[in-house]
């Protein structure tokens, strides 16, 4: 498979917007490989006292020690760099990356040579606040290539969301 058959998705949304659904979804239709810049942060949060947590206070400590180890050695960068480089190599179609913060997804797309589409996923759920942190609270900061509005049945969401993908995918030839 080359690189041309392949397609990489930066996608963002607030949490509750469905993201994670919607990949799974896609898993369902592609070869997918889903990764977060959050993951190496989560592992050293765990091994030290988080506890799975998704509360605003777990939220803002997360984004607080991801800006950390941004700032200090790139850690999310290099994760989501190794990531890349294997979905390169393997037979997955789609790389979605969950990026929040947008100088995180410049610095991703800059390293991909603009090999990729960014992708906003809104979801209105009447809850709309301030989660307290950057990460969560200033995802729509960011000049999307394509957004998703997630306010439909699953099945509708399904079938509109591999519709998108396929197009995607199609202008990506």
């Amino acid at each position: 498979m080359g690189e041309n058959d392949k397609l990489v998705v930066v996608i963002n949304g607030r949490g509750g917007s469905g993201k994670d659904t919607l990949c799974g979804l896609a898993g369902k239709h592609f070869r997918v490989r889903n990764v977060s810049s959050i993951t190496p942060i989560k592992e050293i949060a765990l091994a030290n006292g988080w506890d799975g947590q998704k509360d605003e206070r777990s939220r803002k400590f997360l984004s607080d020690l991801k800006k950390l180890f941004s700032e200090y050695n790139d850690l999310p960068n290099r994760y989501l760099m190794r990531q890349y480089r294997e979905f390169l190599e393997g037979d997955e179609e789609i790389l979605f990356v969950h990026i929040r913060e947008a100088e995180e997804i410049r610095k991703f797309k800059d390293y991909v040579d603009g090999g990729c589409v960014t992708l906003l996923i809104h979801r209105s759920t009447g809850e709309e606040h301030p989660l307290g942190n950057d990460s969560d609270d200033r995802v729509e900061e960011y000049a999307y290539d394509a957004s998703f509005d997630n306010n439909v049945s699953l099945e509708e969401a399904e079938e509109q969301f591999v519709s998108l993908l396929k197009g995607l995918m199609h202008a990506k030839r």
